[in-house]
């Protein structure tokens, strides 16, 4: 069974009893120590409605690619073209390429466990590492591979939830993309702040 199959079956229910006892009845409730609600306002699209993902996302900050807003390292860089879906509205007019060993951080947003995944298009060939920065935490969120013409990638989970708890609800992130192999080319990165799909 896998480490998360393996994590759910040693959780057990608490006894309502419990909080009867002396000193219990102060705790927190379980689901006051992780905050539900998103972070901010906002505004929420439908960007892969067309790939049968009718959930809603916001776009990352400077996911769009339109300006500098990532810290660029190692080669990765800011060049013309982008994904053709107008999922931000417009067409992409710029885009992120991101090298084998070069990598893109974005700004810190605020997430909480209302913010469970991020999804992206991706062209070129390559692979692209998607990690989640809290302070001095990496949390690994996936990978996303590109072959050939601008495509959606996977929906990829964040971790937010696990940086939310620790950090007491909510926490400021930001989203690390980390070229792995090739030379792919990445636009349009969001957030799903409340995972609603079909």
């Amino acid at each position: 069974m896998g480490g998360l199959g393996a994590i759910g079956a040693t959780v057990l229910p608490v006894s309502p009893a419990l909080g009867d006892l002396p000193g219990w009845g102060d705790l927190p409730a379980l689901g006051d120590l992780i905050d539900t609600g998103a972070c901010n306002a906002s505004p929420l699209s439908q960007p892969f409605a067309p790939w049968g993902d009718l959930a809603f996302y916001e776009l990352a900050p400077g996911g769009d690619f339109t300006s500098l807003a990532w810290t660029l390292n190692d080669g990765a860089q800011i060049v013309s073209g982008g994904a053709p879906y107008a999922a931000t509205g417009a067409s992409g007019s710029s885009s992120l390429s991101l090298p084998a060993g070069g990598s893109a951080q974005s700004p810190s947003t605020c997430v909480d466990a209302a913010y469970p995944t991020i999804r992206f298009f991706i062209a070129g060939s390559g692979t692209v590492a998607v990690e989640i920065l809290s302070g001095d935490v990496v949390i690994p969120a996936g990978i996303a591979i590109a072959t050939g013409g601008w495509q959606p990638t996977p929906v990829i989970v964040t971790g937010s939830a696990v940086a939310g708890a620790l950090s007491g609800g909510t926490a400021q992130i930001s989203l690390q993309l980390v070229g792995i192999a090739g030379n792919p080319q990445v636009d349009d990165v969001f957030i799903d702040p409340w995972n609603r799909g079909p």
